[in-house]
């Protein structure tokens, strides 16, 4: 299975709402690795690697979920060092 990872942003109604929480349990469903965490900007800021569909799928969740108002993600690297997914701060 070929892994990517993708270095995410995400604008809108995603503070104070549950995302972080929310956004770890979908990425540990699809068996995900990286992390999620609060932006001091007010957005939420995240790395997912693993397959390509899965990540999509990732996204499209916490889009359906939350009022994410808008996403703006560039592909990285992976980083091997994540060995799972995880809230940081």
């Amino acid at each position: 299975m070929v892994q990517i990872a993708k270095h995410i942003f995400f604008s809108g109604y995603v503070q104070g709402v549950g995302f972080r929480f929310t956004a770890n349990s979908i990425a540990n469903r699809y068996e995900l690795t990286g992390f999620v965490r609060n932006a001091p900007d007010g957005r939420v800021e995240m790395l997912l690697q693993g397959d390509e569909k899965d990540i999509e799928d990732c996204i499209g969740d916490l889009q359906e979920t939350f009022e994410v108002r808008d996403v703006q993600w560039q592909q990285v690297p992976v980083n091997s060092s994540y060995e799972d997914f995880r809230i940081t701060f």
